[in-house]
């Protein structure tokens, strides 16, 4: 007998349907570890969202305990005319600054030239700057005013060259020399050219220059200074000052000063308040959103059921009574031991709350105090100290969040295993079945052909009978 090739065909029964169902009835075996994977997934999440607010937190704690953070000086300036940048080498102060001369950087002009592209002729260009000598080759190629400007930015000998139009209606067309540095020692000090052909003479003439000369700002023929190189002058608290440069290092201990007008102005160096305002403002946010996070992860809603994904969770627990033991506790030295000392009190709902007034008094008036309250001083354990201990402890390697972690991970795993071993089990089992009504398909078509050919039969034997 030909063997059936699709359940129900031999026996008209709806097989492929009822295996369907069974199928969907052993699939119900892998709804419980797909639901447990997805309550071990969304804690690991929560985990992580978790150790971002406590990462947070422990940057707020750093800069507390950082004692640079207390030295830190900031400075301003009353009047216009000089910006001013305070270093840790700074010492608090008033200064009084006046500017009487900015630095400028020299600039020569040359007498006027026909054209930017005629030829002048081929030689060496030999300048002065800043002391040291710099000689410059122009073959016959280049021996134009373009070229020679070319030849002398390549030469990067501390002198930019340019070409400008007077508008002159002869000889309009003047090569300028700009010195890179401001200063008087950063001037070009002198300028010749000595050309391969002796009969070339334009150049030579035109490019020659001496500050030494009498009068170095002369309008005849050869270059002439028409900006002269000179030093910033200053008075810092009545003391004489000059710098080749408008960016002053050292007139004010730690403190760098730009120049850009001359004028009188005051700058002022004092504690960086606002820094230290912010810091400990910050330390208070940044608390106080670690724990609405933890507030969001424990919680529950009484009418929809819904709750947080840590609700319950030892580790959670663990780590907010750690907090607040560390908080609360304070530091064993010093005229500040505890946090309501410095303005910060922590409320019945576990948040801190900051006194602004009592902070500026602090801020003002027991820098160093605040400063031992956070950091311990030399010898002793300040709050950032033990904070950080106490963080350390969650957050590092090993640590009580990292261990909860990776207990999650490993159930994970085991997980996956059980549920790859459940299907292998229900194809194993769907298997069975659809060999079984491949078996009971066969048979039924078998009974019926055999119930089909005896009917035949007596249906032949009644119509013998009756005749």
């Amino acid at each position: 007998m030909a063997s059936i090739s699709s359940l129900g065909i031999g026996s008209g029964l709806d097989l492929n349907g009822l295996l369907d169902q069974l199928e969907a009835a052993e699939q119900k075996q892998l709804e419980p570890i797909v639901a447990q994977q997805a309550s071990y997934q969304a804690k690991i999440s929560a985990y992580g969202t978790l150790e971002g607010a406590l990462n947070s937190f422990q940057e707020a704690v750093d800069k507390l305990g950082d004692p640079a953070l207390y030295q830190s000086l900031s400075s301003s300036v009353e009047g216009e005319g000089i910006s001013a940048s305070a270093s840790e080498l700074a010492s608090p102060g008033r200064y009084d600054v006046e500017v009487t001369r900015l630095a400028r950087a020299q600039s020569l002009a040359s007498d006027g030239f026909d054209a930017r592209d005629s030829e002048l002729g081929a030689g060496t260009l030999s300048l002065t700057v800043g002391g040291e000598d710099v000689s410059i080759s122009l073959s016959q190629e280049d021996s134009t005013l373009e070229g020679l400007r070319d030849a002398i930015n390549d030469a990067e000998a501390g002198v930019s060259a340019s070409i400008i139009n007077t508008g002159d209606a002869d000889n309009p067309y003047r090569l300028v020399l700009s010195s890179d540095k401001t200063g008087a020692e950063a001037s070009i000090s002198a300028v010749s050219f000595v050309p391969d052909d002796a009969a070339d003479t334009e150049l030579q003439t035109k490019l020659a220059f001496d500050i030494s000369s009498p009068d170095p700002d002369d309008t005849g023929a050869g270059m002439h200074q028409s900006v002269a190189g000179e030093d910033a002058a200053l008075t810092v608290n009545g003391i004489a000052i000059t710098s080749a440069s408008n960016s002053v290092e050292g007139a004010i201990e730690g403190v760098d000063l730009t120049l850009t007008d001359v004028g009188e102005t005051t700058v002022k160096v004092e504690y960086n308040n606002l820094a230290l305002r912010e810091a400990v403002s910050g330390f208070v946010d940044s608390y106080n959103e670690l724990k609405d996070t933890m507030g969001t992860l424990t919680s529950f809603d009484a009418e929809s059921g819904a709750s947080g994904e840590l609700l319950g969770d030892a580790t959670l627990r663990s780590i907010e009574s750690r907090l607040r033991g560390t908080l609360s506790g304070g530091v064993a030295q010093g005229d500040f031991r505890t946090l309501s000392d410095i303005g910060i009190t922590l409320q019945l709902d576990g948040t801190l709350e900051l006194d602004d007034e009592r902070l500026d008094e602090v801020i003002s008036s027991q820098r160093g105090d605040l400063a031992d309250f956070f950091t311990g001083g030399e010898d002793g354990v300040g709050l950032a100290d033990s904070l950080d201990d106490t963080l350390g402890a969650i957050l590092d390697d090993g640590g009580l969040l990292d261990n909860a972690t990776s207990g999650l991970e490993t159930r994970m795993e085991s997980l996956d295993r059980q549920y790859e071993r459940t299907e292998q089990s229900i194809e194993a089992t769907v298997e069975r079945y659809r060999s079984q009504f491949g078996q009971l398909d066969s048979m039924i078509a078998s009974m019926n052909q055999t119930s089909s050919y005896l009917t035949q039969q007596f249906d032949a034997l009644n119509a013998q009978l009756n005749q």
